[in-house]
């Protein structure tokens, strides 16, 4: 049982593995690649040596750019995701592979065909993490999806996942091919009268027909993951999703969103708990609080470079910055809202750049900060600073308490940053009785607690957000 008399959750962890930004330490010696199957592999087999739910692999589908010129802190982008955990399939037995792929620029037959693939290949541990394109730069790599304003974005996505769902739904469990040489179906068509894997749809999006060719995967659908803090994202999670990335790391604010997101679910007839709510999460161990808290300063001093301020810095005021010094005040001009974007490829945390200039300004003057100061107080990565004990006691804390259910992890250093998570912190949630030991399921469903879903026909979505 937890302090507050429930039954103790079961944390849910994820891992992810860092790409080239300023939050990865790719500069020091013992960093490796970001792109070698070894990086992804050590990884993997960490997370699941820690007896992790899932191994998350972010999207990059555009080099970012700065004043025209490829951002040099983005340089080699990201291999191809399916690929990738498609090879990490063939190296774990339990760790889920959740996949970041665009609605936007994906065909959903393709979607879930890759999908359903995956699923197959795992034995039942893909995830799908559905987002959109926020940018009409990125769109330039692709035939289509760059010219889509905001809503027919978000009405392509919400269209694309009720569909890829259809797909997974147009096999029946029993539904099996007789014989793999011949193509041969065991049975003939179900109750409705379709053949195994017919279908046909017909949207403002997407006007399609035929048959689908893979099988019902071992999961139904798999999970299906969801970021979004807006009303028609959070919408859409409480329908929809499994489970939700919340940016929530204040204990009274992710509270908050969480109960919300459960009463939306519940108002829609979903079961208690069948939407997860996880959060990102960094960490810095030491022997002692002292030593953690130097190492985090020394960390993120290696992170925000007073080169990298201002590139941060950029973000908000849409203007060359190199004029300021980062040990100096903040800009004392407003920020430009008027031109086209300084960065091309990185999305705004927030759309109002004078309303966050104007808190940043705030902060700074209230503690004294510096440019670069006021940028780690505000754009570093929520961190668990502490002794492995008070990072195991603030984890199980905020999940017992209903901040989340779990977090996903992740580390400065590539690919060996996880380890020491696994090593010290994993074992004492394990004796807290708040992380399993071992594995008790065969699917990713099963690790994470959540019902198959009912074969069923193609119903309209809520929009994505």
């Amino acid at each position: 049982m937890s302090e507050t008399g429930k039954p103790r959750k079961q944390i849910i962890l994820g891992a992810y593995l860092g790409g080239v930004n300023h939050h990865t330490l790719w500069q020091l010696p013992e960093a490796g690649s970001q792109i070698d199957f070894s990086s992804f592999e050590h990884t993997a087999r960490t997370a699941e040596r820690g007896r992790f739910d899932f191994f998350f692999l972010a999207e990059g589908l555009a080099l970012r750019e700065r004043d025209g010129q490829v951002f040099d802190q983005d340089v080699i982008g990201r291999p191809d995701t399916f690929t990738v955990l498609a090879s990490l399939a063939a190296v774990t037995e339990h760790l889920g592979l959740a996949a970041t792929i665009n609605a936007t620029f994906n065909e959903p037959y393709e979607l879930a065909r890759q999908l359903a693939t995956l699923d197959h290949l795992s034995g039942g541990r893909a995830a799908w993490n559905v987002v959109t394109s926020f940018d009409a730069f990125t769109g330039q790599n692709f035939r289509r999806g760059g010219f889509l304003d905001r809503s027919q974005r978000y009405e392509r996505a919400g269209e694309a996942v009720a569909l890829v769902r259809a797909l997974w739904d147009s096999w029946a469990d029993d539904a099996i091919v007789a014989d793999q040489a011949s193509g041969r179906f065991l049975r003939g068509p179900d109750d409705a009268g379709r053949l195994p894997g017919q279908f046909e749809h017909h949207g403002n999006q997407f006007d399609v027909r035929g048959r689908f060719t893979v099988p019902r995967s071992p999961q139904g659908h798999p999970v299906v993951l969801q970021a979004g803090v807006s009303p028609q994202g959070r919408d859409f999670a409480a329908a929809s999703s499994d489970a939700i990335f919340s940016p929530f790391t204040r204990l009274d604010e992710a509270q908050a969103y969480y109960r919300d997101i459960q009463e939306r679910a519940a108002r829609l007839g979903r079961a208690p708990g069948s939407v997860k709510i996880l959060p990102s999460g960094s960490f810095v161990l030491g022997d002692t609080q002292a030593e953690a808290e130097e190492k985090a300063r020394w960390v993120r001093d290696q992170q925000v470079t007073g080169k990298t301020a201002l590139i941060l810095l950029e973000q908000i005021w849409n203007r060359d910055p190199s004029s300021y010094d980062p040990d100096g005040p903040l800009p004392d001009v407003e920020p430009d809202v008027a031109a086209p974007p300084f960065i091309q490829g990185r999305a705004l945390l927030d759309a109002d750049r004078v309303g966050w200039a104007n808190r940043l300004r705030a902060r700074a003057e209230e503690h004294g900060f510096t440019l670069r100061e006021t940028v780690i107080d505000q754009l570093s990565r929520a961190e668990f600073v502490g002794t492995p004990q008070q990072v195991a006691d603030r984890i199980d804390d905020f999940v017992q308490q209903d901040g989340s259910d779990g977090f996903i992890v992740g580390s400065h250093l590539v690919p060996t940053g996880l380890d020491e998570f696994v090593d010290r912190v994993v074992p004492l949630l394990q004796e807290r009785g708040s992380l399993r030991t071992e594995y008790t399921g065969t699917t990713l469903r099963d690790n994470l607690g959540l019902a198959v879903p009912e074969r069923r026909a193609a119903e309209p979505e809520p929009a994505l957000a």
